[in-house]
């Protein structure tokens, strides 16, 4: 691990302009790329206090032993060779998404004396019309199934089409109808090319105007009694409909565009795009990331922007891209996409209309590959039983833990601290075993105290429940399993860990088993660093349990912490076993937190009347209504309460003495002035 202050270079030597600049390694590898309008203000980031870099730019400037840079003279150019680094250099510490060479497309290829229509997939080639990409190649083939009847344009192979030319019969295709069959000369090269660019137009999206040519001519056909005719034109017509239908339309002025938007989380990050042809979707790709560099959304937009645009040209670059969030010099990139283009580009975030609820669209797609791709990761069977024994490799467990629990303590500034209890079986999770807690011993932010506190109540009762089913092994060895506070029942007889959970004895299932907390993990791990995991150790071994594996996922640099050793266990970022921990570990602070926001929404919503016995809800708006405000009514005298219609003179007491009892309210401060905001005489604020 290098010091950056070893390469950092000497003040004033970095120019003050933009340009691009790399991060070489040891080995002279380059490991990352970027691009800056100020080189020197954005080199003297990286070389700052490291604790004060975020963990994937530190680990980055640690790994470098050198840095380089190249100055240019506008901020487009630095763009462009930003790019060619990155394509030539492939650097670890940059975000790259999946190649997505693997989509298919429509080609037509126009190069050839006869243009051939055919599914294309890898680098796009000089002189081929391009369409899609697609999802799928049926889907392609299903389009120019239907195309073929009115566009006959040939689609054999090289191979075929000589063969055929050589014995002077065509293939079946020639036959049917669905080729002109250009290989025996029923057509001439240039009748054929000029099916062939029919065909490019009408992908493209001009269709009007060739459906009402045919109509034309179905009508003219009709009217000088050729029947046959017309019915084949009649069927043309019906066939393009039904290829039209599979790209409805969805934005209704004709436009070209591509819509990008961005689904992430803390650790990967999907992309989807949505190419928008003539108003219709004319194709669609995707691609997942891991953020191995600090990225916000915008980084994320600009990098799927240079690997959409990146190698193309002209019409494939379209005359508007829509966005989530603008790069961070949204200038530079326009200019750069106009120079693709050659034309003006807009790059712009939709507002309304229907370009915002396409963009919709297109954000629940995304939303929906990053699930599916931590879905289908996490349900791999053979990926989960790696990720076990690699987990049990790096923690020296004698077995694969095929239980593991996770816990989680959220708060918000020490108020309404919860804990929360995960538990996955075979690397899934199993929702149904899933538990809160209450922190009930103390009040403020201590995570330490909180974290010893749930560990010892959760396995205070798996000690409970393992006596209760005959489980417990008497004798000198169990002496002193239990902590005397646990048998003299220091847990609160029927405290609410959650809805329905008790510290008191757990009530059984009909068949007999054990209903709550009965089973053990292999192993337990806690959202934390070394402090966490000492107190669940400690927690165990004043319960005298010694069987059970603990350890600690620290957020920041996915560390994994073990009791009583200085130094983390650091696990591949490629690992499934690190993967499978930080999955755990997300799983229990979504828990957590949903489970403390809850609280804190209740807590806000209360009225100190909701302690008054037997005041319900209707009588307590009818209180609220006559004095306009619970300051007004706690100002109020009893003979005044009592003459709001439905409260009594026994209830008018119960208020005034619940008001009189009530903490009085933390003033709203105005964040923006530092005023305090007054509620005035109708109940509203100021």
């Amino acid at each position: 691990m290098a010091d950056p202050s070893s390469y950092r270079p000497k003040p004033g030597q970095i120019p003050d302009s933009p340009g691009v600049y790399k991060f070489r390694d040891e080995h002279r590898r380059v490991i990352y790329v970027g691009k800056a309008k100020s080189l020197r203000q954005r080199l003297a980031n990286y070389f700052q206090d490291l604790s004060g870099l975020h963990p994937r730019t530190r680990t980055m400037v640690t790994t470098a032993a050198s840095v380089e840079w190249t100055v240019v003279s506008t901020e487009v150019e630095a763009l462009q060779l930003e790019y060619s680094w990155i394509k030539e250099f492939d650097p670890r510490f940059n975000v790259k998404y999946r190649d997505d060479k693997s989509y298919p497309y429509l080609a037509v290829t126009l190069n050839e004396e006869f243009p051939r229509v055919q599914v294309m997939r890898g680098a796009k080639k000089k002189g081929v019309r391009y369409f899609g990409p697609y999802g799928h190649a049926w889907a392609i083939r299903e389009t120019v199934d239907l195309m073929l009847r009115v566009f006959p344009v040939r689609t054999c192979s090289a191979g075929v089409f000589k063969n055929a030319a050589r014995t002077g019969r065509p293939c079946l295709l020639g036959y049917i109808g669905k080729c002109s069959a250009p290989c025996v000369g029923r057509v001439t090269p240039e009748e054929h090319r000029e099916l062939a660019d029919d065909f490019c137009d009408f992908m493209a999206g001009r269709t009007g105007t060739y459906i009402r040519r045919l109509e034309k001519d179905m009508t003219a056909a009709a009217e000088e009694m050729e029947y046959e005719r017309a019915a084949r034109l009649r069927d043309d017509i019906e066939a393009l409909r039904r290829a039209m239908e599979k790209s409805a339309v969805v934005l209704a002025d004709a436009t070209d565009a591509d819509l990008i938007a961005v689904a992430e989380d803390e650790l990967e990050a999907a992309v989807q795009i949505f190419h928008v042809r003539g108003g219709r979707v004319r194709g669609q790709r995707g691609w997942v990331t891991d953020k191995v560099e600090n990225v916000d959304t915008s980084g994320l937009v600009e990098h799927a922007l240079r690997q959409l645009y990146g190698e193309e040209t002209g019409d494939s670059v379209p005359k508007e891209v829509l966005v989530p969030a603008l790069p961070e010099d949204p200038d530079a990139v326009s200019q750069w996409l106009a120079g693709r283009r050659g034309s003006q580009v807009s790059l712009r975030i939709p507002q309304r209309g229907d370009k915002k609820d396409l963009m919709v669209t297109v954000q629940r797609n995304a939303q929906q590959a990053l699930g599916l791709h931590k879905t289908k990761r996490a349900s791999d069977l053979t990926t989960r039983s790696r990720a076990l024994e690699e987990i049990a490799e790096a923690l020296g467990l004698d077995t694969a833990p095929l239980r593991i629990e996770c816990f989680d303590i959220s708060h918000l500034q020490g108020d309404d601290v919860v804990a929360s209890m995960v538990v996955f079986e075979d690397g899934l999770a199993r929702k149904g075993e899933y538990r809160r807690f209450q922190i009930k011993s103390f009040e403020g932010q201590d995570d330490v105290r909180s974290m010893h506190e749930v560990i010892s109540r959760r396995f205070r009762r798996y000690l409970q429940e393992k006596e209760r089913t005959g489980e417990w092994e008497e004798g000198p060895a169990a002496t002193g399993a239990v902590p005397a506070d646990a048998a003299a029942g220091a847990p609160r007889p029927g405290a609410t860990d959650s809805a329905g959970s008790t510290d008191s004895a757990e009530p059984r299932e009909d068949d007999g088993r054990p209903k709550r907390f009965a089973y053990p993990p292999q192993l337990l791990v806690v959202d934390g660093g070394q402090p966490q995991v000492a107190a669940a150790k400690r927690a165990l071994d004043e319960l005298g349990i010694d069987d059970i594996a603990v350890c600690g996922l620290a957020k920041r640099l996915e560390e994994v912490w073990l009791p009583d050793d200085d130094d983390p266990v650091v696990l591949p970022r490629s690992s499934e076993g690190l993967y499978l921990l930080q999955r755990v570990r997300d799983e229990a602070h979504r828990f957590a937190i949903t489970y403390q926001r809850a609280k804190r929404a209740k807590r806000i919503r209360s009225s100190p009347l909701d302690a008054v016995a037997g005041l319900g809800e209707t009588r307590k708006q009818a209180l609220i209504k006559h004095f306009g405000s619970v300051k007004k009514l706690k100002q109020a005298t009893i003979d005044e309460i009592c003459e709001v219609p439905g409260i009594g003179r026994r209830t008018a007491e119960s208020v005034a003495v619940a008001l009189a009892a009530a903490a009085p309210a933390t003033p709203a401060v105005n964040t923006a002035t530092g005023e305090i905001i007054e509620e005035d005489d109708g109940g509203s604020t100021t």
